[in-house]
C-alpha cells in the first residue's frame, strides 16, 4: 500500500485518506473550549495558573477543566522540567493530534457533491466510475516491472484496500465465480440517497485497483444492497470478458 505523505504541493497522503474520519468531539462547553485552545495556541506545556490567567478563570476552575480534558484524551500532564530546587510543577498540553473543537459535517459535503454530480453531469453514472477509477490506481501501489500478479494475490490486494478504507470485504469464490462481499458501506447514507453515483464510484474504485497491479481481473460489476447490510461485487477473468463480448457481437 502506498504511504505517501503530506507535501509542499499540497497532495494528500494516501495513509490520511484511507484512515477513518475524525468523529466529532464531545461538547466541551464554552469554558473548556477556550482551555483546549490556548493550550492548543501555546505551542508548549503551560500550568494551571497559566491557563486560568489566559482563560479568565480560577485556578480551581481551570484545573476542573484541564483534568476533564486529560480524561478524554486530548490533552496529557507532564512533569515540569527544572534545574531549580523545588517541586517540579504539573503542566498541561494538547495532544498532537487532538481534535480540534468544532462539528464535522463530512456527510453534508458527501451529500452536496454526489447530488451535484448526479444532477449536472450528462451521464453521472459514467463519470463517477471514472472517478473511482483514478482514485484506485492512486490508491494502490504498482507492482514491479514484469511481476505477474495472479487472480489470487490480485483478489488479495483488492480485498486489503477496501478493507482500509472500510467496507469489511470477504472474498468468496465458487468454481469460475469470483465475488468480494462487501458487508459494511463506510458511504452508506450517500449511496443509499444517491446509490447510481456512489455506487458506481465504487465500482471503479475495485476496476482502478485491479488495473495498477496489471491483475488478469477486473470487477465486472457491483450488485448494491443485494441485502440490507451487503453489496456484492463480481470478478472476472478479463480473458474470458473478452471472449463474451466477441461473443455477443456475432
Amino acid at each position: 500500500m502506498k504511504t505517501t505523505v503530506l507535501c509542499e504541493n499540497g497532495r494528500v497522503a494516501v495513509r490520511d485518506l484511507l484512515g477513518s474520519d475524525p468523529s466529532t468531539p464531545p461538547a466541551l462547553g464554552k469554558s473548556r473550549t477556550r482551555v483546549l485552545a490556548v493550550l492548543q495556541d501555546a505551542g508548549m506545556p503551560l500550568g494551571v495558573a497559566d491557563v486560568g490567567s489566559r482563560v479568565g478563570l480560577h485556578p480551581n476552575t481551570a484545573r476542573f477543566h484541564l483534568d476533564a480534558l486529560v480524561e478524554a484524551g486530548m490533552v496529557e500532564r507532564v512533569v515540569e522540567d527544572r534545574e531549580q530546587p523545588g517541586r517540579p510543577r504539573t503542566l498541561y498540553a494538547a495532544r498532537p493530534h487532538a481534535v480540534p473543537a468544532g462539528q464535522r459535517s463530512y456527510r453534508l459535503l458527501a451529500e452536496i457533491l454526489a447530488s451535484y454530480v448526479a444532477a449536472q453531469l450528462p451521464q453521472p453514472a459514467e463519470a463517477a466510475v471514472q472517478a473511482g477509477q483514478a482514485w484506485g490506481r492512486y490508491l494502490t501501489e504498482r507492482p514491479p516491472p514484469f511481476r505477474r500478479v495472479d487472480p489470487e494475490a490480485a483478489t488479495e490486494r483488492l480485498v486489503a484496500t477496501l478493507e482500509d478504507i472500510g467496507f469489511a470485504p470477504e472474498a468468496s469464490t465458487a468454481g469460475r465465480r469470483r465475488r468480494i462481499l462487501l458487508r459494511h458501506c463506510p458511504f452508506r447514507e450517500a449511496a443509499e440517497e444517491h446509490r447510481e453515483v456512489v455506487c458506481s464510484i465504487h465500482l471503479g474504485l475495485m476496476q482502478g485497483v485491479l488495473a495498477e497491479l496489471d491483475a488478469p481481473l477486473d470487477a465486472d460489476r457491483l450488485d448494491s444492497f443485494v441485502e440490507p447490510s451487503l453489496c456484492v461485487a463480481h470478478l472476472t477473468a478479463k480473458r474470458a470478458r473478452k471472449r463474451a463480448k466477441d461473443h455477443s457481437r456475432r
